[in-house]
């Protein structure tokens, strides 16, 4: 009889919270509540750096690694029907790809189609995934699975001049709600997890010093991303009975609390 096994999908795996999540979720799983053979489908861009990730799993986890780009649904789409062939389930999105370009200046002198970029990879990757999961999830057995997207702290309190992220990322929290509401008939969960100042190479700009709303710059503290996959692994052990709908991990000191 086969092994039974439990297939862990996290976008934007190369690098940074993806790999560092990958690594962990690996380390956690199998556990004596989960005791599938655990599967993991590393997707991103770069077939180089995704790879890399997979040599830092664990022994004993099948990694895949998937190549494409999660805002294109063909991708997209290619990805999860190879996932349904080969394994059957999906019982775990990890929505992680995102970026923060920002052209210079003020609002109203942002660049449109970066502008445009942001929204596009940052919103619609998660939707996409999302929507395929559905499909996946709510015809297997037993039915259901978990998303995780990953927002910001910029979904609940913007930083000067980054309206493109900020933009996103509250959008982020409407399909985690809309994926928490409809998705319960499946026994298919949401949860969001905001994340302040993970040393990354996306956030260690704060290092170096942020503009606050003031107009003054300050080093902001920074929190060793493993904080991150431990949390995400968290989410991923609970039983089926539990559900987290929102999450908030910060860097201890950061200006998240009374910003402004």
């Amino acid at each position: 009889m086969p092994t039974a096994q439990r297939v862990m999908l996290i976008t934007g795996a190369s690098a940074g919270i993806g790999r560092a999540t990958s690594i962990h979720l690996s380390q956690t799983f199998p556990s004596p509540s989960h005791p599938e053979q655990l599967v993991l489908i590393l997707v991103g861009r770069r077939q180089t750096e995704l790879e890399q990730t997979a040599k830092q799993c664990k022994e004993g986890t099948i990694t895949e690694v998937a190549t494409g780009d999660a805002a294109k649904e063909e991708d997209v789409d290619r990805i999860c029907r190879k996932i349904k062939e080969k394994y059957g389930r999906l019982d775990l999105v990890f929505n992680n790809a995102g970026i923060n370009e920002k052209s210079p200046g003020e609002f109203e002198d942002q660049d449109m189609a970066i502008f445009r970029k942001v929204l596009d990879i940052n919103i619609m990757s998660a939707v996409l995934f999302t929507k395929a999961a559905f499909n996946i999830m709510k015809l297997q057995e037993p039915q259901g699975g978990r998303i995780i997207n990953n927002g910001s702290i910029s979904a609940s309190s913007p930083r000067p001049n980054n309206t493109a992220y900020t933009v996103s990322k509250h959008a982020v929290h409407g399909l985690t709600k809309s994926t928490s509401l409809d998705g319960r008939k499946y026994h298919i969960t949401a949860t969001q997890l905001d994340i302040g100042n993970a040393s990354t190479s996306m956030g260690n700009h704060v290092q170096s010093g942020s503009i606050q709303a003031d107009g003054s710059k300050k080093v902001e503290p920074t929190m060793h991303v493993d904080n991150v996959a431990k949390t995400v692994a968290f989410v991923a052990g609970l039983d089926r009975d539990a559900d987290i709908f929102s999450l908030e991990i910060i860097a201890t000191g950061m200006p998240y609390i009374g910003r402004g």
